[in-house]
């Protein structure tokens, strides 16, 4: 196994400034979507990127999640693993909230025109706006569930024993594989819940049952390195497919709720997905297996830019929303600020220590020594 491979470090990063586009367009959306800031008018072209862009992206992230639990577990006991994963994941949307990510809480709040009663202590007021303050650390909550569960699922089933299997396919059988991973992902966009209760609500937006297939296929098939050949020499078929299925999904569910279960359970959407994924990972492995100065400064930074990016995503929203600049001045304004804002966030927060530990989960250099 090699000691590093770049074009899933370039994956990781260029998702998630995917990450950070998506929520630019989806706080202007008009499609109704929850949580948003609010559109510019009844109907806008510019919400097709939001429309495009949730289908696959986060299921990408689980899958390079997964492939590099995998690489994580080949270097650390499972108590390590543990340990790591605990000061990575849990402290930064548990400590992280409290310490920052209640400000996130609070735009939140503004976003949505809740106000607190006057005379609300701010002790209060703090514990209030915490969990509004959740946003994108929904997906580093899930995926420490899923680092647990992992755990006792490898000691179960070996990662070695289904690579030598994958190694003995054929061309023709890794293509049943490949094919029975979006099967499994169309089953598991089943469990979306239509008409959901408060709590079905959050079950809808976590969507444990889908993304825990796009981890385990990410943990036991996407970090093999026959998996990464076969895809990358498929690779130009593979963005045809990916393209074509775009186009599709999105002249057939342009200008609806993209995230209704109507949609993110059908065949169609699942088949973009799918397409997608394999698409980015086979092109990636093609023609971005390779590393440069800037793409090392994202490869350390990009877990610290996600976190902090939709705190300064939302204040840049909200305070250009009304200023009566031109729409597409707003959004390139808005744009610069999210990735700029979060470069100055990460930048900061991450050398004061014990911000360092709660919001990032860092620990300290003398620790670390």
């Amino acid at each position: 196994m090699k000691n590093r491979y770049h074009f899933l470090d370039n994956l990781r990063w260029v998702t998630v400034l995917l990450v950070l586009f998506y929520h630019v367009f989806y706080n202007f959306n008009s499609l109704g979507v929850f949580g948003a800031v609010g559109g510019f008018a009844d109907h806008q072209w510019q919400d097709i990127f939001c429309t495009l862009l949730n289908p696959w992206f986060m299921t990408l992230m689980f899958v390079v999640a997964g492939a590099s639990s995998r690489y994580a577990l080949q270097r650390r006991t499972p108590s390590e693993f543990r340990r790591e994963r605990t000061r990575k994941l849990l402290v930064p949307s548990t400590l992280g909230l409290c310490v920052f990510g209640f400000v996130l809480g609070l735009l939140n709040m503004s976003a949505a025109g809740a106000q607190m009663p006057e005379g609300v202590p701010v002790f209060v007021k703090w514990l209030i706006a915490i969990p509004s303050g959740t946003g994108p650390l929904w997906f580093i909550q899930l995926l420490f569930g899923y680092s647990l569960l992992l755990l006792l699922v490898s000691k179960l089933i070996k990662a070695e024993r289904i690579e030598r299997w994958i190694e003995g396919l054929s061309n023709v059988a890794l293509g049943v594989l490949m094919l029975a991973f979006g099967v499994l992902l169309w089953g598991a966009s089943q469990s979306q819940i239509d008409n959901p209760t408060a709590a079905q609500g959050l079950l809808n937006l976590y969507r444990p049952a889908f993304y825990i297939v796009g981890f385990l296929f990410g943990y036991y098939v996407f970090s093999t390195e026959r998996i990464h050949t076969f895809l990358s020499e498929r690779a130009g078929w593979l963005v045809a497919l990916a393209v074509v299925s775009a186009v599709a999904f999105g002249a057939r569910y342009y200008g609806v709720d993209y995230t209704a279960p109507a949609v993110v359970q059908s065949p169609l959407c699942n088949l973009y997905c799918w397409a997608m994924v394999l698409a980015m990972l086979g092109a990636f492995k093609r023609w971005a297996d390779t590393t440069s100065p800037f793409a090392d400064y994202m490869t350390r930074s990009s877990f610290g830019l996600y976190i902090v990016h939709m705190t300064a995503c939302t204040a840049a929203c909200l305070w250009l929303r009304g200023s009566g600049l031109p729409v597409w001045a707003i959004y390139a304004l808005v744009l610069l600020l999210t990735f700029g804002g979060s470069v100055v966030l990460w930048e900061v927060l991450h050398r004061v220590p014990v911000l360092r530990y709660c919001v990032f989960g860092i620990e300290s250099k003398r620790k670390r020594a």
